[in-house]
Formats: structure tokens, C-alpha cells, sequence
């Protein structure tokens, strides 16, 4: 059958229905402009990170559509860690390039393995106690289970999560689901993908070829289900590579690949349950990319949008048809294989056929689409304004950035000698050239760096008595956070508050507090991504983005959990690191800060207004309904409230207090030190 001869015929209407999705489209998916800012943002912290963490013991990366640019409502935020002292090399040769004395290497045989997924022998020995774990004798040698690695990497940060695939995955209030795989890096292109690198004629570019090259790809862990060792095979992963390819797409490319994914999501799912999960996104990111390097598309254009949709679905429907979805970068490899088959296979086809037989009416089954059609339809006059530029405001445009920003700002320090390299990083990275979004993201991480090595700083010298080191554990770090004042957000201002209460300056604490309480009352601020637009733009509109995010732009805080902010939070921080988490962080909502180190100052200068600051905390974690506390920051907000009361004596709020934050999300996994503190409340 022979789908893929028929064309859309384009007219004057045709074009202006076109031109309504891609309004749409623009709505759901982004503009060009919100799109480069998210995927800029993650560029430039990977920038920084690549460049710091060259002795960390695990790397990691988001990948996934949140890392192509998607912020789609239900989508999965997918992050990657392998180990940084382990490398995949696909034949002996390779080893040469790596120092074996602080490299464990691997070797990727694919001789007995499907297209696309290899075994992976432990070629030098390993002090990783879970790769040791894995590893399974087979023909005198010895080679990493896919199946165990899997298992022993399972972290169960989460409750409810689940082995889905080679990830663990799960949710976190709000309905956000994640996929975390642990996988091994090759930095080497491999052999079975070569012929997709002479496929590289049109597109992409070969810039871009050759940078995905370079970086090569990743082994995760999850064999073929009909291979010789389905437990014991890896697959070939280039998530690296499909990023690079999405990023190369112009923006009615990617609004097509967004489009695909809805209609998957919102009408092919919506079938029938025999058919339901079939097909994934993965399948629909396949079919564009074969469909942009075929030329398939003569003009990629919002004029022509639905055109280029209608063809990326009858290449889908062909697939099916046949039973084939060959891999963009080995074709040998048939993702259809195992899954698309059979009954189902048949049952898909009718029903991918019977859309296909609607025409392009069958989006009118998707809720996100359909009144953007019809809108045209029973409307042809209907004035539409496809200027991107005209579709977001310019508080929209502020919010998206600022989001992004925070979003990406976490970085994970553990010592003063990596906070001075990422401040040497940044240095040097200032004369580079960035774009806008870049330069503002390098102010914000600039403005957390400080404060980190300022606690840093702090800390580490805190118990000494010698001249020198006494500058440096004060004057010092009181001169970085003062710049964290001009580099950073509202919110920034915090650590100077708890900084000056943990070193006993208790009056200069509650000026700043009063400072941040002033900036905070203010009507146009945006907290959180939540804003009054219109008093927004009053307040800072037309005004810098440096300016903007120093009066009107406040986060919530977080505090690494090795490093000491608040001495009252010591339990918490241990319980957290005792928890043995990849990330050992504190996420604290501002406000529960603001009134906590108030109420620590004013103990020790008058009572009174700490009894006020205390009720004040007390309403705020009784009573929000999630603006100024987020739902999974509960659990440390309840804490907090706890420590306070037991400080006062009031034993009963504070047990109650400590109840309730054991029913929380356990986010931050601080429940070791809630029941340590219950126990101590009873002995008292």
C-alpha cells in the first residue's frame, strides 16, 4: 500500500488554518524565543558543569523532551547517571586514549546481540561496589548484568517508584513523572551506527554531524527481549545525539514533532485499550527525524504545518503497516519488533487507518486542537496573527526566563575547593560569547556560587582562633554575600540574613529580614513563577533583566545539606545525607525561612516579637494552600515549625507539628530527624 503518494491540497484557507495550529501550537509547545531560553538556560549549566566536575564521582545530564525544549503538561523530566571513572570503548584500540590507572574500562561486544544492543565486558578492575556487583562469568570472561546493574542502582528516593524499562521512575506531587537511568558513557561513535553519518547529506549539517561523533553515546541497561541474553545486553543510547538533532530543527520542525507527540497522546492513545502504549513518543521523534533528512518536506513553514503533519502520519501509518520502524541511526534495528506485532499490530493499522481516512479532520479529536479548527472553519474571515513576536508578553517572556533560570541553578557543593572552581569556571567564562539568556544565567549562578563559598568559607574556619583565618571565616564571606545582593534575585538576600544569625549578629540579620519582607510585600512581585502581570510590568516593565530579577523575581531556598546555614537544621541535613541520595539537598520555602530566622534572632533581643514572628510561621504552614508553600515542601515546613515550638516549650504543637510533616511528601528526606526529635520530645 502506498501511502505516501497522496498530497494536501494548499490553498489561501489551507493556509490560514495552518497558520491558527501553529498560533496554537506556539501556546502549548512555545514560542522560538521561550524554546531557545529553556534549552539555553540547560546549555549554559552543563557549560559550567562539564568544565567542574572532571573528578566528580557520578555525572549527570537531563535528557528527554524537557531537554529538547518541551514543557508539555504530563510530559516525564528524565535525567541520566553513569559513572564518571568508567568508560565504554568499542574495540581494544581505544583503550590507548585513557589513563587505566584512574579509568575502568569496558569493552562493547555486539557479535551474539540484535542491532543496537551489545554486552559490556569489564575489560580493568573497579573499586564501584555496584558494578561489582553486577558483573556475571560467561565464556571466562567477565561482563556487567544488565538486569543486576539495574536493580543495584535503584535508588527508591520516592515512594511508589518503579522499574519501568532500564529507568526507575515515578511521580512527585504535582503530577510530575520522572525516569532516572543509570548507564555507562562511550566516547566513541559506534561501528553499527556508521552508516548513518554517510546518510548526513542535507541534514543535518556537518558541524553538527561531526559534534555528534564526538561526543558519542550511552549504554543503558535493558536488553532485547528477544536476544541470546536479553538479562545480561545493554542498549545503545543517543539521547546525546537526538538532542543535538532536535536542537538543529527550525521552529515549525519542532512544532511538527510537538504535534505529533499531542496527537499520539490525545488520539491514537484514545483508541482503544488493546492498542493503548503501543506506540510512544520515541516513535514519533523517529518518524520526524527520517521524514527532515528525506526531504520528504519540500518548505517547512507555518503557512504549511498541517501539510507536514499529514506526512509524517502516513509515513507512521506505513510503519505499521509493515510492521517496521527502523532506528534514525541503526535501521537494522526495528523498534517495532518486539511490541508491534501480531493482533495488535492489525488492530493499530485499522485504527490508524480509520483516522487516516478522516483526512486531516481526525485533529479535531484532539481537546488542544480542535477549537483552533473550527474557529477557521466556521469562521474563514477570522483574523490571525501569526507574529511570534506578538504572542507573549513581555511578563510571559520574564517568567519563562526567570523559571528557567531557577530551574537550572542547582548546583551540588560539597566543599571550598569546588565552590572556588566553579567561581574560576564562570571567570573565565565571562569573556566568552554568550547569548542574552546565557549572560543572565551566569549572573544568577554567579550570585549562588558566593553565597555557597561564602558558607563555605564559614564553616570551614569557623573553629579557629588565628587572625588570618578569622578574616576569612567573616569579612570575607561578608563580602560575597553582599555581591550575591547585586548579582542574584530577592531571594538571594536570604543567605546574608542567615549567615549574620548564625554568626550572632542578630540585629543586622532583622534589617536584612525587614529588607526582604519590604521587597516581598511589593504588588508586582513574581514569587515562584505566580505574578500579577499588569502590576508587574508597572513596577519593572521595560527595565533590565538584571534589574528585574533584583526587585521583583524571589525563589525558595536551598540549602545544601553538607554545609551548615541554620545550626537549628543540623538533624535535618544529616538525615538527608544519611539517606545515602545522589542529591543531597534541602529545598525550603522562602517565607518558612524568613519568619524561622526571624524568630531565632528576636529570641535574643526581645521575646515578644519572636512569639509574633512564631505565629506568624504557624498561620503560613497552617493555612497556605500551596503559593507560598509548595505541596512537596511541606514536609520541611511542618519541621521547621516543630523546631520552633519545642524551642518555646509548647511540647504538644510541636509533636503535632512533627506528625504532620511525617505525612508529608518526603521530599527532602528529613523523616530519621523527625522521629529522632519525636523520641526526644517523649524522653523529655
Amino acid at each position: 500500500m502506498d501511502f505516501m503518494s497522496e498530497n494536501v491540497y494548499i490553498d489561501a484557507g489551507f493556509q490560514h488554518l495552518c497558520e491558527s495550529v501553529f498560533v496554537r501550537l506556539c501556546q502549548i509547545v512555545g514560542t522560538s524565543v521561550q524554546v531557545a531560553i529553556r534549552r539555553e538556560t540547560k546549555d549554559m549549566v552543563e557549560m559550567v558543569n562539564r568544565r567542574v566536575e572532571d573528578n566528580d564521582d557520578v555525572i549527570s545530564m537531563l535528557s528527554g523532551s524537557r531537554r529538547e525544549g518541551f514543557r508539555l503538561e504530563g510530559s516525564d523530566v528524565d535525567f541520566m547517571y553513569w559513572p564518571n571513572n568508567h568508560r565504554v570503548i568499542c574495540d581494544m584500540s581505544q583503550s590507548e586514549h585513557y589513563y587505566t590507572e584512574n579509568k575502568t574500562l569496558i569493552l562493547s561486544d555486539n557479535s551474539e546481540s540484535p542491532p543496537g544492543f551489545a554486552l559490556l565486558e569489564l575489560l580493568t578492575p573497579t573499586t564501584y561496589r555496584k558494578v561489582q556487583s553486577a558483573c556475571v562469568p560467561m565464556n571466562d570472561r567477565l561482563y556487567i548484568s544488565s538486569s543486576v546493574y539495574r536493580q543495584q542502582t535503584q535508588s527508591h528516593d520516592f515512594p511508589g517508584s518503579i522499574a519501568h524499562g532500564p529507568c526507575e521512575s515515578g511521580e512527585v506531587p504535582g503530577g510530575i513523572e520522572y525516569d532516572l537511568a543509570h548507564c555507562f558513557a562511550c566516547d566513541f561513535w559506534p561501528r553499527s551506527a556508521s552508516s548513518w553519518i554517510n546518510r548526513c547529506h542535507s541534514w543535518p549539517d556537518r558541524e553538527v554531524v561531526n559534534e555528534i561523533v564526538r561526543n558519542g553515546c550511552h549504554f543503558v541497561p535493558i536488553g532485547h527481549p528477544l536476544g541470546l541474553h536479553e538479562h545480561e545486553e545493554w542498549r545503545i543510547s543517543f539521547s546525546l545525539a537526538e538532542h543535538k538533532l532536535v536542537h538543529s530543527m527550525n521552529h515549525c520542525q519542532f512544532l511538527t514533532y510537538g504535534l505529533l507527540k499531542i496527537f499520539l497522546k490525545e488520539v491514537i492513545d484514545k483508541q482503544s485499550e488493546e492498542t493503548n502504549k503501543l506506540l510512544c513518543s520515541y516513535h514519533m521523534k523517529t518518524v520526524i527525524f527520517w521524514i527532515i533528512q528525506q526531504n520528504a518536506v519540500p518548505l517547512w513553514c507555518p503557512q504549511n504545518l498541517l501539510a507536514s503533519f499529514w506526512v509524517c502520519f502516513k509515513l507512521l501509518l506505513k510503519w505499521v503497516y509493515e510492521g517496521v520502524c527502523p532506528n534514525f541511526f541503526i535501521p537494522e534495528n526495528n523498534l517495532f519488533l518486539s511490541k508491534v506485532h501480531g493482533s495488535a499490530q492489525r488492530k493499530l493499522f485499522l485504527e490508524l487507518h480509520g483516522l487516516y481516512e478522516k483526512g486531516l479532520a481526525c485533529l479535531l479529536q484532539s481537546p488542544s486542537i480542535k477549537s483552533y479548527i473550527t474557529n477557521v472553519l466556521y469562521n474563514p474571515r477570522l483574523s490571525i496573527n501569526a507574529n511570534e513576536d506578538r504572542m507573549i508578553s513581555e511578563c510571559d517572556h520574564d517568567k519563562e526566563l526567570f523559571n528557567e533560570i531557577d530551574r537550572n541553578i542547582s548546583y551540588y557543593r560539597q566543599n571550598l575547593d569546588h565552590c572556588i572552581k566553579y567561581l574560576h569556571t564562570i571567570e573565565l567564562m565571562i569573556g566568552e560569547p554568550l547569548t542574552q539568556y546565557q549572560v543572565l544565567m551566569l549572573q544568577r549562578s554567579t550570585a549562588t556560587i558566593l553565597w555557597s563559598t561564602a558558607f563555605s568559607l564559614n564553616n570551614m574556619y569557623t573553629n579557629t582562633c588565628l587572625n588570618k583565618q578569622m578574616y576569612f571565616a567573616d569579612r570575607m564571606p561578608c563580602h560575597m554575600l553582599k555581591l550575591t545582593a547585586k548579582f542574584g534575585c530577592i531571594s538571594d538576600m536570604m543567605y546574608i540574613a542567615m549567615f549574620y544569625c548564625k554568626t550572632f549578629r542578630y540585629r543586622e540579620a532583622l534589617y536584612i529580614t525587614e529588607m526582604i519582607k519590604v521587597k516581598l510585600a511589593q504588588p508586582g512581585l513574581m514569587y515562584n513563577g505566580h505574578v500579577d502581570p499588569e502590576r508587574y510590568t508597572e513596577a519593572v516593565g521595560g527595565q533590565s533583566w538584571s534589574t528585574k530579577m533584583r526587585r521583583a523575581v524571589a525563589y525558595d531556598i536551598e540549602l545544601d545539606a553538607h554545609t551548615c546555614y541554620i545550626n537549628e537544621l543540623t538533624l535535618e541535613q544529616q538525615s538527608a545525607i544519611q539517606n545515602n541520595r545522589m542529591i543531597t539537598t534541602i529545598h525550603v520555602p522562602l517565607f518558612v525561612v524568613l519568619h524561622f530566622v526571624e524568630f531565632l534572632c528576636y529570641r535574643h533581643i526581645d521575646t515578644t516579637l519572636a512569639q509574633t514572628a512564631l505565629e506568624e510561621l504557624q498561620v503560613l504552614v497552617h493555612s497556605d494552600q500551596g503559593l507560598y508553600v509548595l505541596y512537596h515542601l511541606r514536609d520541611i515546613s511542618w519541621e521547621i515549625l516543630g523546631i520552633c515550638q519545642q524551642m518555646t516549650g509548647n511540647l504538644q504543637a510541636a509533636l503535632y507539628s512533627y506528625q504532620q510533616s511525617l505525612t508529608q511528601f518526603p521530599l527532602n528526606k528529613i523523616q530519621n530527624a523527625t522521629q529522632m526529635r519525636i523520641q526526644d520530645l517523649h524522653i523529655t
